[in-house]
Order: structure tokens, then sequence, then C-alpha cells
């Protein structure tokens, strides 16, 4: 269906007031449910397909976290639409004060490649549990996922409620100037600034999930061998295509050595000794990203990995040692399986060093409890871990999202549905009873009655 023509549907959808009732959203989002379970198979071949995922880690970064998702709002949708009555002042009695929740209306989602299901369909979901119509747009990067993102919604919802427009910068461009009710984007800061202008034009509120260096420190009071697994986890997920993965290391110098060592071994027991000949290891997502990626590793500072095959688009999980803060691999978000590591001997400087760049999406600490603790409260960031990696975003119970350049708004359970959402502030005043102390003329008691009332 043309684009425009989808809109004008979804419009006329939304005005009917059959996306309002509870009972509807929770019909839409267990259809979709159905659907995604029907075909778990399929989303596993194309995830492989377009970034070489394993089945394991397409249901535990994707799919898992998409139903997760469903199930979470399932359970919720009535309570979180509910009406939330509060006091009423004085002055305003007798009169009964709430809090509607109102579906913004006509949404776009706009999602990456990167997890190209997880990442369509997780805001979709919210957007759908808080009333709103949907237009999804996966990303041209990721066919594969996108194509199937359009039969999932075809076969699950009518296209009034939801549907996706495939294509690339063309029909990006155009589904930006058509006059959404909210914009949510996941990407680059890049991408994300030009969205914002163009939202901007309209007025439209948008939700920006962008990205930036995810630091990691590792302190002297840190469990070094537990650090380097979960960092290796983390950082080497997806190929280090993850918006929150570490993006680089910086590691008390006393224990940088025996950290690097564990990381050597970390590395060879969760990827093997040849890993771009692993029918299971991922791969970078297009020729242009895997030469950039390849382009900032410096042969003389890799202690692990290094190599690369540009026939099949792997990089093997590379660590690089002695990093300067001005290296070509500090300068920009890597997003690939490039970690490099840089030494402190003091923690303020780790600190300043870290608030000296743009504010990241991720941050994370390895180290005892009152120095994980100092460096949470005078960094700024997104969101993060104490002694573990990107285990943040895989709950609904806490919001998602980023501050600064990574980003504004969040989403994910409760957060998701109220990002999707417009709070009315509604009183409800008595007919019974007109207390006609604000109206004129103005007396000497009427002043003296304000005074009392508004006190």
């Amino acid at each position: 269906m043309e684009m425009h023509e989808l809109f004008k549907i979804q419009r006329q959808y939304f005005a009917s007031g059959a996306t309002l009732p509870p009972e509807a959203r929770t019909d839409a989002l267990k259809r979709l449910r159905s659907a995604i379970c029907a075909r778990e198979r399929q989303i596993s071949d194309a995830l492989r397909a377009d970034l070489g995922k394993c089945e394991t880690e397409s249901y535990m970064s994707e799919i898992g976290m998409t139903l997760s998702e469903i199930n979470f709002m399932l359970k919720r949708i009535k309570g979180y639409a509910r009406d939330k009555k509060v006091r009423t002042p004085l002055a305003q009695m007798p009169a009964r004060s709430y809090i509607k929740k109102s579906p913004y209306g006509c949404v776009l989602v706009m999602s990456p490649w990167n997890y190209p299901f997880m990442l369509s369909l997780e805001p979709l979901v919210d957007a759908l549990a808080a009333g709103n119509t949907v237009i999804v747009k996966p990303s041209a990067y990721s066919p594969a996922t996108g194509r199937l993102i359009s039969d999932i919604l075809a076969e699950a919802l009518p296209p009034g409620l939801a549907a996706a427009v495939l294509g690339g910068r063309a029909e990006n461009s155009a589904l930006l100037d058509m006059p959404f009710d909210k914009i949510f984007f996941t990407g680059s800061v890049a991408v994300g600034r030009e969205v914002m202008h163009r939202a901007a034009q309209r007025l439209v509120p948008v939700t920006l999930e962008l990205g930036g260096k995810s630091p990691c420190i590792v302190d002297r009071t840190a469990d070094i061998p537990l650090a380097a697994r979960r960092i290796v986890f983390g950082k080497f997920l997806n190929c280090g295509q993850t918006c929150v993965a570490p993006d680089y290391i910086l590691v008390h110098s006393s224990v940088k050595d025996a950290l690097i060592d564990c990381l050597k071994r970390e590395i060879a027991k969760q990827y093997g000794e040849n890993p771009l000949s692993d029918p299971d290891y991922g791969k970078i997502i297009s020729p242009k990203h895997f030469k950039r990626i390849v382009g900032l590793i410096l042969p003389e500072k890799v202690v692990c990995g290094g190599g690369a095959d540009e026939s099949t688009l792997r990089i093997e999980p590379t660590v690089m040692d002695g990093v300067a803060p001005d290296d070509a691999v500090m300068g920009e978000e890597i997003f690939g399986p490039v970690l490099p590591v840089l030494a402190y001997d003091d923690l303020d400087c780790a600190i300043a060093e870290i608030n000296g760049r743009p504010h990241p999406l991720a941050l994370y600490v390895f180290a005892a409890k009152d120095i994980a603790r100092k460096v949470m409260e005078r960094c700024r960031f997104g969101g993060g871990c104490i002694n573990d990696t990107v285990i943040h975003l895989a709950t609904p119970h806490m919001g998602f999202g980023g501050v600064g350049e990574s980003g504004m708004g969040r989403y994910h359970g409760r957060a998701g549905f109220d990002c999707f959402t417009h709070e009315q502030s509604v009183v409800d005043k008595s007919v019974l009873v007109d207390v006609p102390v604000r109206y004129r003329p103005y007396t000497a008691l009427k002043d003296r009655l304000i005074r009392l009332f508004m006190r």
C-alpha cells in the first residue's frame, strides 16, 4: 500500500476510537504474539541472513525480548490506561480532578539494522499498548528481517492499526514529511539530528535512542576474571554492533595486564580459536561498515585478534592495548568487535576523561561498592551496570534511554507506555454548587476568602 494512503487509513482508524478500549489493545498484542511465535524459525533465519546471528543469540537478544515486552504489557494495559485521581485544591472545590491517559494518535517508529526485529517491534508493542496506530519503518540494511516484519504485521493486524513501510532514504524522507503525532527513532546521532530537525518543522514530539562511546571502568578492586567474562559477552555480542556495548575500557594500571590476559582467555573460551570460520559467529552488516571498522584497527597495538575476512564480512574479536585518547579508534563510536584498552592511575582522571566526552548511552564499572558509587554519581550517562554489561536494557521494569547526544526519552515497560501517551489534566467541576468568590465585582470579603483558599 502506498504510504500516504496507509497514513490516511491509520488516521481514520484512530479517529474511529477503535484503539481506545483496553480490550482492543490486548487483543492486538495477543494476535501479534501468536504471529511471532508461529514464525520464530523464519525470524531466526532472517536474522542469520542479515547479520549472521545464531539461533540462540537471535532468541536471547531479539525474539525473546520482544515476547517479554508483549507479555509484560498484556498484564498491565488496563492499569496503565486507567484514569489517575489526584487531589483537588480547595479553591476549585467542589470538583473531581484526574489525569487521563490519552494516546498520541498516529506514530512513526524508525528502527535500525543492528537488532532489526527487537528494535522495530518493542516500540511498536509499547505504542499499541498505549492505544496508538503505528507505521514501522525498518532499516534497508536488514532487508530479510524488514520483509518478515511487514509480513507479520500484515498477517496479525489490520493496516489501519499497524503496518510496515519498506525502502531506503527516499521512503525515510517521505515519512518524515508526513504529519505524524509522535516519532520514535533509533539510530545514529547524525541521523537523529536530522529526524529532530524535520520533526521540529511540524512541532512533532520525538524520542531519540542514539548511541555514543560507552565506557567501561575496571578498578583494581574488581574481580578481574569475572569482569573479563562479562565484558567479552557485552562487547562482542552481535559482533559489537550494539548501541550499549562497552566501547572502550579504562582500567587501573596495576591490573591492566591481568585484565588483558583474562580477556584473551575469555575470547578463546567464548569464541574459539578461529571465530572467522565459526558458522555461529555473526558478521558486519555491510562492506562499508566492515571497511570503516578495519580502518580503526592499529596492528601494532593489537594484543588479541585483528584478523578479518572481507568475503564474509567477519572481523575477529579484537583487543588493542596502549591506545591513546587521540587515536582514531577513540574518535568515533566503534560499533564493531574492536575493544581499545586505556590505563589510568587516578580515578578522578578517569572520570574527567569520561565527562570530557559527549554523554554516553551506557556506562559500566567493575569495582567495589564505594568506588562504583562514586563513578555512578559523578558521571552523566543514559543507563548502565555495576559489575556487568548491557543487561540493564533487558528488563521491562526500568526505562531505557540516553541523555545529551546519546538520546532523549525512555521506553521499555511502564516507561514505554508513557512514551507514547499524553497525560491530559482534567477537572470535572460540580454544577450543583457555584461559589461566587472568583467572580466580579471583587470585594474585601472575597479578597480575604481568595487568600484563605490559596494558602
